[in-house]
């Protein structure tokens, strides 16, 4: 998704080990579960995205596309006239190491507010301790306290499907 190794390499499962946001509440931890999300490439440009969660003891798909931008690693919702009240959703690869680990920033506007998250992607539902520290301060960086940063509880259910 981000050079130099590019879009192919990013494909595949990753798991939400960490996610930080002007939305995320630090009440949410340990309530809130893990869940996966699977990257597919296509026509070597745009990626099928199909998250994975257990909602309500059932497991739930969300599906979209991801447009790419000229910029590498940066893309925007495809079909976004589908989603009532969104004008605008960006969605940038912040670091990856492609094998390991992935942080990645999604900003949307929605009812003329903007919102954004990170999300801390692990091609494994354990990340060491110093990648977790490095997320949390890039999510500082940005300007959210640890009121605004969560670790889901990791779950077998659903999400390796």
């Amino acid at each position: 998704m981000a050079p130099p190794r590019g879009p192919k390499k990013f494909q595949g499962r990753w798991y939400v080990v960490g996610l930080a946001g002007n939305t995320v509440q630090k009440e949410e931890q340990g309530r809130f579960m893990m869940y996966s999300t699977i990257y597919q490439l296509q026509n070597d440009t745009n990626y099928n995205v199909t998250s994975i969660l257990l909602r309500d003891q059932r497991c739930d798909y969300w599906i979209r596309t991801f447009v790419q931008h000229l910029t590498a690693g940066r893309f925007s919702l495809g079909n976004i006239q589908n989603y009532s009240n969104i004008q605008n959703y960006l969605i940038q690869v912040a670091s990856t190491d492609y094998d390991k680990f992935a942080m990645v920033f999604f900003k949307k506007t929605s009812g003329n507010k903007q919102y954004f998250k990170i999300i801390l992607y692990g091609r494994t539902k354990e990340l060491p301790t110093e990648q977790k520290q490095h997320f949390v301060r890039f999510a500082k960086i940005l300007g959210l306290t640890d009121d605004h940063i969560i670790f889901p509880v990791p779950t077998d259910q659903c999400i390796d499907n």
